[in-house]
């Protein structure tokens, strides 16, 4: 059985004391907000080695798309070009952190991780196997295309 961090009484929204929840998988468990502020709690919320390649992760996007638009929504990041149009988001989970590239399918080469929807593609990252030239390619081919309204 997993074990789960609980809030406590001062803490809101998935935020006590001794810092973030944890959810199923080690997941943050992050209020809803747009901006970078909430990504970067996200961010710095990852366990272990997750929270070095989320800034990593952070560090690429940022720099390969000027101006890229950032929320936390459902407890994940998401980027985009405009609010509520995403192009990529990221999720923890217990070994590896899952990349969804919401048009995945267009990229050329398209990430290895298929989904039940067509155009999703996902990119499964385990400690010490994050190539970043390829994601960097990969968000800056996202960027450019029509964004998911989620």
């Amino acid at each position: 059985m997993t074990s789960r961090k609980t809030p406590s009484a001062e803490g809101t929204k998935g935020q006590g004391a001794a810092g973030p929840v944890l959810l199923s998988g080690g997941n943050p468990q992050i209020a809803k907000g747009y901006g970078d502020g909430p990504v970067q709690a996200y961010i710095a919320a990852m366990p272990e080695w997750k929270s070095d390649l989320g800034r990593r992760m952070d560090d690429i996007i940022t720099r390969v798309v000027p101006g890229v638009r950032k929320a936390v929504k459902w407890n994940s990041p998401f980027y985009g070009m405009e609010d509520d149009l995403w192009f990529l988001s990221l999720h923890c989970f217990t070994k590896y952190v899952k990349v969804t590239f919401f048009r995945g399918a267009a990229l050329e080469p398209p990430p290895p991780g298929k989904s039940k929807y067509p155009e999703v593609r996902y990119l499964d990252i385990r400690e010490g196997g994050f190539d970043e030239a390829q994601f960097a390619r990969w968000v800056r081919q996202a960027s450019r295309l029509p964004g998911e309204k989620l």
